[in-house]
């Protein structure tokens, strides 16, 4: 039996890094501000100490070079961690991530085994306005030779950033910044995560929501005011957005014939729309009506911090999208 503790998103995401660095050392990590300081989020505290300078690395401000510099270290047989602060600012390095990082393995016919991680935060900052507030998760799930993984809870984060730093392709790890302070429980021993496999969050048999990310939450509280409400939600959470687990949503359809699909990130052309398209496609005799999707309307994010709230989706537009489809 596995022994638990209680610890925070961003805690369980340095154990994960802690312990796979102290069981490879082909495995090292660079970034801005990620020695010493610890990075400005936490997720990288005390590694510094552990493991000295030449395997976690300060790197200048430059996304360019710090994505260049892990792509070389990869092609000889390492294993590099990148960390990137912001999603926003990989639009820097966006080239090198697309059409480097991506191709290399495939345009060196198999030689080159590109073993990275890509780690950044994403969503809701908190009056941080339109350059530190994106999510960008659908940029890269449209990328071949890209994974892209967004776990919401601690245990999550620790058992898939040990599979991503353990997977022999680049995967990009997505980690909301509003959830680097919820804690939760996770093992004392090594376990990891698979890749493509949704969670069941929680059962129910009225309707299905699928949610990630900073929504998880969110929709685990909406499911709780619509339980007393005499509605039984069931709640699917992908965590990894691709490889995609759609056939865990579609079962979860199937059963209870309706879908509402919540994120953070703007509502056109999202994760959202594929699996509603997905949903549509495979599982369209199951539905009993139309399905609902809950997100970012298509506008630019201000500093107003109340402006901010009435864009991103909360919990009362999930009850509502679930009632309007009852």
């Amino acid at each position: 039996m596995m022994t638990e503790h209680r610890i925070t998103y961003r805690e369980a995401i340095n154990e994960a890094i802690r312990e796979e660095m102290a069981r490879d050392e082909k495995i090292f990590i660079l970034g801005e501000d990620i020695a010493k300081f610890g990075d400005v989020f936490g997720t990288t505290r005390g590694l510094y100490r552990e493991f000295g300078e030449e395997r976690v690395r300060d790197t200048p401000v430059s996304e360019t070079a710090i994505i260049s510099f892990a792509l070389g270290a990869a092609m000889v047989g390492l294993k590099p961690i990148a960390d990137i602060q912001r999603i926003d600012w990989m639009t820097v390095c966006v080239d090198e991530i697309v059409n480097q990082v991506a191709k290399m393995h495939y345009l060196t016919a198999g030689r080159c085994e590109i073993s990275i991680v890509i780690k950044t935060c994403v969503e809701e900052w908190g009056g941080l306005g339109a350059q530190h507030t994106q999510s960008f998760e659908s940029w890269y799930t449209h990328v071949p030779g890209l994974t892209v993984v967004m776990p919401s809870n601690p245990y999550d984060a620790k058992g898939l950033m040990k599979a991503a730093i353990r997977d022999p392709n680049p995967v990009l790890f997505f980690e909301p910044y509003m959830l680097y302070g919820s804690s939760g429980l996770v093992p004392h021993e090594d376990y990891t995560v698979p890749i493509g496999k949704a969670a069941v969050t929680r059962e129910g048999n009225d309707v299905t929501v699928v949610a990630w990310g900073t929504m998880v939450p969110k929709v685990l509280r909406a499911a709780k005011t619509l339980e007393d409400e005499g509605i039984q939600v069931e709640i699917i959470d992908p965590r990894s957005l691709y490889p995609l687990d759609i056939d865990t949503i579609l079962n979860s359809v199937r059963k209870t014939g309706r879908l509402v699909i919540a994120h953070q990130a703007v509502r056109y052309c999202g994760v959202g729309a594929e699996i509603a398209a997905q949903v549509q496609e495979h599982a369209f005799d199951h539905l009993d009506a139309p399905i609902q999707r809950v997100a970012t309307p298509h506008v630019i994010i201000p500093v107003n911090r109340t402006l901010e709230q009435s864009l991103f989706p909360q919990e009362e537009q999930v009850i509502q999208a679930v009632k309007r489809i009852m």
